[in-house]
């Protein structure tokens, strides 16, 4: 081969060499990601009903334990179980018969001194005593009044009566048992009206006033009754920061103590931004939502409204025509390209969640 050979050989090899490096990737340069496929929403004004359901407690109208006021030995016990009973129906007696003998005694005492008392005051009248023998007569009488309402106020601790018609409680005592103030002999209640005391956020105390009126649903039937709002407790809980409300609930059969789901209507009804709760990005200080803008990722910050069961009103930070990230939120990055699959509507989405549920 000759020279002139070689060295046309040697170029050709040298620019395919050149040429097959020029065609290699930058490995310094990262290869582009491909886009997040995500869902979005279009914002649109919903109307909304501005209806708090909070949970609350059925409280007795009248509630009370049943304790002697006397320590001793119960000699008489009539507690007739989840009956109703009148007030002053006597349900126990602790044994008082050294009270009574007592009484008995100051009374006798008692009679003697009026007259020695009633002779004195004939006597003085003509002179017969003087006026310190008298006064002391009548001071013995006064004193032994004294004694009388005293042990009679004794004698009376002794006996426990109804304070209010209501159902008494199962008993806990029997006859013959010792008893003291610490005892506890049965529960009185009353049923035929009970209130409801359920707690509220306190931003929405401004709202709830003295004789408004709540839906009250106790059961699983889904009946609803009215109770009237009775009072309302003036500290914030600083735990919660929330408020305790109570309210009255007339003719109810409702039990003491059992669950009740309290509606309140904290103000007119009205149109806002609804989104799906899975779609708002809560943060520290901020809820955040990302925005579909020139087919890239924008994250937006926004404050929150009511919360409903599947969604949320958005009160600012977006408005309506905005195209907002429903699915594929954690994978979105900030000013990353997005593909929109799907432009779904809210009731599209909660059906997605319900059929999620169920399964």
């Amino acid at each position: 081969m000759s020279k002139q050979k070689i060295r046309i050989f040697s170029v050709v090899i040298l620019w395919g060499f050149l040429s097959a490096c020029s065609h290699k990737t930058d490995p310094s340069k990262p290869a582009a990601s491909p886009p997040t496929i995500v869902d979005v929403l279009v914002a649109t004004a919903k109307p909304i009903s501005n209806t708090l359901e909070v949970n609350g407690s059925v409280v007795a109208n009248e509630y009370v334990e049943l304790h002697p006021e006397a320590s001793g030995r119960l000699t008489y016990l009539f507690v007739p179980e989840g009956k109703l009973i009148k007030k002053g129906t006597l349900i126990a007696t602790v044994n008082n018969a050294d009270l009574q003998a007592q009484l008995e005694k100051s009374k006798v005492a008692l009679d003697l001194a009026m007259k020695t008392e009633e002779r004195d005051r004939q006597l003085l009248a003509v002179n017969g005593i003087n006026q310190s023998d008298y006064d002391a007569a009548l001071n013995i009488v006064n004193g032994f009044k004294a004694d009388i309402e005293y042990n009679q106020a004794l004698l009376d601790k002794t006996y426990l009566k109804a304070p209010f018609d209501g159902y008494i409680g199962l008993r806990q005592v029997s006859v013959g048992a010792y008893v003291s103030p610490t005892t506890l002999i049965a529960t009185l209640l009353q049923r035929d009206k009970v209130k409801i005391d359920f707690t509220i956020p306190e931003d929405y105390s401004s709202v709830l006033k003295v004789g408004a009126t709540v839906d009250v649903e106790m059961d699983q039937s889904g009946k609803k009754r009215q109770a009237r709002i009775i009072a309302m407790e003036p500290q914030v809980n600083l735990a919660t920061r929330n408020m305790t409300v109570r309210a009255l609930l007339e003719n109810s059969d409702a039990n003491p103590g059992s669950f009740a789901k309290v509606s309140v209507n904290a103000g007119m009804d009205k149109k806002a931004i609804l989104i799906p709760t899975n779609a708002l990005i809560p943060d520290d200080k901020n809820n955040q939502l990302v925005l579909v803008k020139d087919g890239k990722a924008s994250y937006v910050n926004v404050a929150a409204g009511i919360r409903l069961s599947n969604n949320v009103e958005i009160t600012s930070g977006i408005k309506v025509g905005d195209t907002v990230v429903v699915t594929g939120v954690l994978f979105a990055r900030p000013n990353a390209p997005l593909q929109v699959r799907n432009v779904r509507t809210l009731e599209e989405f909660a059906a997605m969640n319900n059929n999620q549920a169920a399964k």
